[in-house]
């Protein structure tokens, strides 16, 4: 099926296309058009023509509108949970949940908005001051320039696109290339919709020369991304003064302690480490272990990995289905390569057959080792030997990255310790640090990224506060 731009509500077609084959079968699956600057610059001025627009549009229309697509989605669920598979190869049954994800984003958002509001201040509080009626309020920021990837191609659209609008701002969504049909279907839920604010939205394609073109401009107010570290530079160097959120990479460690429930452990790790391939923010990459009980966590966490199914993305109990393209599934295999040559040791023979990379698990990791200092996206998971959660905090925390880490345990010291001293923008205690909820503040410090998302939090992200003193 072919994607079509969205210059504000109009569906545009362009003689040249790109095609996305789909990872697992190799076949086209969508097309998209070609865009360039010209066509980010077009879209970014029917989006300032609409912010007003938008703005002064009631809540209550706004929040309808909303609701109807989040509808529509839920009636169109089985189509949009195919499509994802087709384009990026998650599994079916993964795909389908993040739809309903989706739905669940875009339902929160309107319910947000609908008690988000400002706060009466008391002026007369220090003896500077005196009597009056003061407050400040929330306004949409005006236009947000959305950049999305291509692990979780409909949710992650939903997390900039439902908080922006719902606040009343224009935007301009640049999506993944990997899935273009996705963001199409969704982005025309909206357009279509009877409550529909004109011209709110539009919809480009594109890599550098449309996001440079985006970004660069004057027109956005907020620039909302998820994606590489080397890309977030690129933009926080180039945005200039707009308010700009990055959602960047991570490194996610946990700790398993002695005291640990050490089946459960293996079990969410398993799952952590190796859910859509590895190709998750927070996917589970670091394990450290206490020393007295590494070697049966190793076996546990070696048996558990081994269940998981790999195989066609189309099939119901499949967990894990192919790698985005060959480069990743290269990429993967060098990095267990260096780690064997460095002195690691996997607890099962590495497996890969095409884009198809099987889960692998590497014991004896050294802090030296490339494949715990860098972020693998793939399904590659490290064990190391820890002497107790003190050691463990130093490795966890020694990184340029800090988005989501967890700790096994039961013993409360060291929950208490993990709160206070990892230094992470999300603790997960007792599960894996793959663990996102999607009405949670969700982002990183250091390296991982600057700003919040969870429609709550990224609804401050996208509006401004007025300041009003009536004397």
């Amino acid at each position: 099926m072919q994607a079509k731009i969205f210059f504000g509500s109009n569906a545009t077609e362009k003689e040249n296309f790109s095609e996305r084959k789909s990872p697992y079968s190799g076949e086209v699956v969508s097309t998209a058009p070609i865009c360039n600057a010209e066509d980010a610059l077009k879209a970014l001025t029917i989006a300032q023509k609409a912010r007003k627009r938008a703005k002064t549009t009631s809540l209550a229309q706004r929040c309808s509108w909303l609701l109807d697509v989040a509808k529509k989605l839920q009636e169109q669920k089985e189509d949009f949970a195919k499509t994802i598979t087709d384009e990026v190869g998650k599994p079916i049954a993964f795909a389908r949940v993040e739809v309903e994800r989706c739905i669940e984003t875009v339902t929160l958002a309107v319910e947000t908005m609908r008690t988000m509001h400002g706060e009466t201040i008391n002026t007369d509080a220090m003896s500077s001051g005196k009597k009056t009626t003061a407050f400040f309020s929330r306004e949409a920021a005006g236009v947000v320039v959305a950049i999305t990837p291509f692990n979780f191609p409909l949710n992650l659209v939903a997390h900039k696109l439902a908080p922006a609008l719902v606040a009343g701002n224009a935007v301009v969504l640049k999506p993944t290339p990997e899935a273009p049909l996705t963001a199409y279907k969704f982005a025309k839920l909206f357009v279509e919709s009877e409550f529909a604010i004109e011209d709110a939205l539009s919809l480009v394609y594109g890599d550098a020369e449309v996001g440079s073109a985006l970004i660069q401009s004057d027109i956005p107010r907020v620039i909302s991304f998820t994606g590489s570290v080397p890309v977030g530079k690129i933009i926080t160097q180039n945005a200039g003064i707009k308010k700009v959120s990055l959602e960047l990479g991570g490194n996610a460690a946990t700790f398993v302690e002695k005291s640990a429930d050490l089946k459960l452990a293996a079990s969410r790790c398993a799952l952590g480490a190796f859910v859509n391939s590895g190709q998750v923010c927070i996917s589970l990459q670091r394990i450290y272990v206490d020393v007295a009980i590494y070697d049966e966590f190793a076996t546990l966490m070696a048996e558990e990995s081994q269940k998981l199914v790999v195989g066609s993305p189309y099939e119901d109990d499949t967990f894990m289905g192919p790698l985005i393209d060959t480069e990743s599934a290269d990429r993967a295999m060098h990095w267990v390569e260096s780690a064997i040559e460095e002195g690691a040791r996997p607890l099962f023979p590495p497996h890969r057959e095409g884009r198809m990379f099987h889960p692998c698990v590497m014991a004896d990791v050294t802090d030296e080792m490339a494949i715990v200092c860098e972020e693998v996206f793939a399904p590659i998971v490290s064990l190391v030997k820890v002497a107790h959660f003190e050691e463990a905090k130093e490795k966890m925390n020694n990184s340029p990255y800090g988005l989501q880490f967890s700790v096994f345990t039961n013993d409360l010291s060291v929950t208490k310790a993990a709160i206070a001293e990892l230094d992470a923008g999300g603790i997960v205690i007792n599960d894996m640090p793959t663990l996102r909820f999607d009405i949670q503040p969700y982002g990183g410090v250091k390296h991982s990224g600057v700003g919040r998302e969870g429609p709550r939090f990224a609804i401050e992200e996208m509006t401004e506060i007025k300041s009003v003193v009536i004397c």
